[in-house]
């Protein structure tokens, strides 16, 4: 691989100019396509002709990757041990292991803030003896998308707490995956986890 430096060019194809041009590396911020944030002062190459960036070299995808998982939100909470063993128990139903409970956990935070399942009156879950417990165990995820998509949830189904959010989540999880079979997530899960091990 080579090493560019600030001031060498070469010639790249322009999406701007629809056509190979002479390109110019220089240090310039990023945006990423969806609008999302902003890579600073990373190598590009940019287009003598339009001065749009027409090339991101290979070298300067680090930087970019870094940036990418500073935008992943972390969250992190406490709940009772036993809410992590129906986790376990439900990605182990799935043939699954530990490491895919994250993965089942954000696809019901998707689901239920998109209507792909229904949040109808699972506020209920919180008044079971499940739901109960002294908060010893720690869920903790990551996601582009994961802040907004629990407020959405939050304010769908009137909850405040994170906290109480993840209560409910997991004993869905329970209900739909350990206790009913639902085919229809059962099998969307299975989809995602053959997919991603």
């Amino acid at each position: 691989m080579k090493i560019l430096k600030v001031g060498d060019t070469k010639k790249a194809a322009c999406n701007n100019c629809e056509s190979f041009q002479d390109v110019t590396f220089k240090l310039r911020n990023v945006p990423f396509n969806d609008g999302s944030g902003i890579v600073k002062n990373v190598l590009v190459g940019v287009c003598d002709t339009c001065d749009s960036i027409a090339v991101l070299p290979h070298q300067s995808t680090p930087v970019v990757k870094k940036q990418l998982e500073v935008q992943r939100k972390s969250l992190e909470s406490r709940v009772p041990a036993h809410m992590i063993d129906i986790l376990n128990l439900a990605s182990d139903k799935l043939g699954g292991g530990i490491e895919f409970v994250p993965n089942i956990i954000k696809y019901y935070i998707h689901a239920l803030s998109n209507n792909e399942i229904s949040s109808n009156n699972i506020s209920r879950f919180l008044d079971s003896d499940l739901a109960k417990g002294v908060a010893q165990k720690r869920i903790s995820l990551k996601g582009r998308h994961l802040e907004e998509e629990l407020q959405l949830l939050k304010e769908i189904i009137e909850v405040e707490s994170t906290t109480d959010l993840l209560k409910i989540v997991v004993l869905k999880i329970n209900d739909d995956v350990l206790v009913n079979e639902r085919p229809k997530p059962m099998g969307q899960l299975k989809n995602i986890m053959a997919a991603t091990t």
